[in-house]
């Protein structure tokens, strides 16, 4: 292979794993790609090495925290300092084990940039320390102290975007018409209904421009509440005024303004789900992570939902995830709507999302699809701010990536095993 090939596929892959170019990278970023390497099961680990469960711990004891709020540096420097504890004990077992080299490497790196000492409290993975009937995470760590087993919460991620582009629980990628409203996620602890409304005159093509969420109830941890937003209207605050709800001091339902309408985050601890609303354009776009056991918590009468089930057959206009493109009409003189439907080509589309998403993956797709479709330049910055949604609170990085036929046109889905067994092969041999 060439030094352009190479260097071209070197770029590729910090592309995708959004690491640095200049082929430095830090101890984290080699974390992060062993953690996706044992992930697949190529890299076997020592059975008497512990590292997974401290990784396990910390990523729980840190996956409830808000960057920025109040409290946040300390609480993950008590959850850092806790791993490394963790890592000290099993540093005997785990020794020749590069994971846990690059675990210890990864936590030097953190503690140096949040500026945590290394002696000070750490964070208790004990229930009987500190029980939250209010926390998720907390009531998890007490069914795992009962039990005696380890209890590795599964997450789901769902993401409605454009066209509208549907991700749903299962990670297949659908886009649909589903003009009017649509129930999103309907089970016992949080309803998410979404309206669609057409975008361009002649066309199927829909987006949404109204979200609402409704979080019910729960023992005595929080109230009923109800967050709406519309097009040109996306509160900081539900329904009734306020910016949390609960019934503790500790809020265990509260509102994240991250831009003034533009970008907010709902964090509900009590059931452990996140929700990210956007309004790009005329147009509103959702992401969510939820707990898969609260997800699967519904009934019969409430089997119609779309990130659960997909769209209806009757509603989808791809072939299996695959877009066909749109034919461009030509434009009507008195029709200023349609007229920004002929404003791009398929090479100028094409350029335009490469500004934003650098591998065409079905993200990138979609990006060309919606602006032949609409020649509405804001669905670009739709389909990129659904990436970052996937990048922020898809559970699993390595089904991140989806593309469409098999890979055509991109990467694959993961790395061929050989591939794989020699990277671990190198690495091993570099300790």
């Amino acid at each position: 292979m060439g030094m352009g090939k190479r260097a071209a596929l070197s770029y590729h892959w910090a592309d995708r794993l959004r690491l640095p170019r200049s082929g430095t990278f830090s101890p984290l970023h080699l974390l992060l790609l062993l953690t996706l390497w044992t992930d697949t099961g190529y890299c076997q680990q020592q059975t008497q090495c512990r590292i997974q469960k401290c990784t396990t711990d910390f990523v729980s004891l840190t996956s409830h925290l808000n960057t920025g709020s109040d409290g946040f540096d300390s609480e993950f420097c008590k959850a850092l300092r806790a791993y490394a504890g963790c890592t000290h004990r099993t540093a005997k077992a785990c020794r020749g084990n590069l994971v846990y080299h690059s675990a210890v490497l990864g936590i030097s790196d953190l503690m140096s940039q949040r500026n945590c000492s290394k002696d000070g409290p750490t964070s208790s993975t004990n229930p009987e320390v500190s029980n939250d009937p209010c926390n998720y995470h907390s009531r998890l760590a007490a069914r795992e102290l009962r039990s005696g087993e380890h209890i590795q919460p599964n997450y789901l991620f769902c993401g409605l975007f454009g066209d509208p582009h549907l991700r749903t629980f299962k990670d297949v990628f659908q886009t649909c018409k589903v003009e009017g409203a649509w129930p999103l996620i309907d089970n016992n602890y949080l309803s998410v209904q979404v309206t669609n409304v057409p975008v361009v005159p002649g066309s199927s093509a829909t987006a949404t421009n109204k979200v609402t969420i409704i979080f019910k109830s729960y023992q005595d941890c929080t109230e009923q509440k109800v967050y709406q937003a519309v097009s040109d209207d996306l509160p900081a605050a539900f329904v009734d005024g306020t910016i949390s709800g609960g019934y503790s001091e500790s809020k265990t339902l509260h509102i994240l303004e991250k831009v003034s309408g533009k970008y907010v985050e709902i964090h509900a601890k009590y059931i452990g789900t996140t929700v990210i609303v956007r309004q790009l354009g005329n147009y509103l776009t959702l992401a969510i992570r939820m707990p898969e056991e609260l997800a699967m918590a519904y009934g019969e009468s409430q089997d119609l939902q779309l990130c659960m089930n997909g769209c209806p057959t009757s509603e989808r206009i791809d072939e299996g995830g695959h877009l066909r493109l749109p034919v461009t009409v030509s434009t009507p003189a008195n029709a200023s709507s349609v007229q920004a439907r002929s404003v791009y080509t398929l090479e100028s589309a094409t350029a335009k999302c490469l500004e934003k998403i650098q591998v065409k993956h079905i993200y990138f797709h979609s990006c060309v699809f919606d602006l032949l479709t609409t020649g509405d330049a804001n669905f670009t910055a739709a389909a990129y701010s659904a990436w970052e949604d996937v990048e922020t609170l898809h559970p699993r990085m390595e089904r991140w990536q989806i593309f469409p036929n098999n890979g055509i046109n991109g990467m694959p889905h993961a790395l061929p095993a050989v591939a794989l067994s020699l990277l671990c092969f190198v690495s091993v041999a570099f300790l």
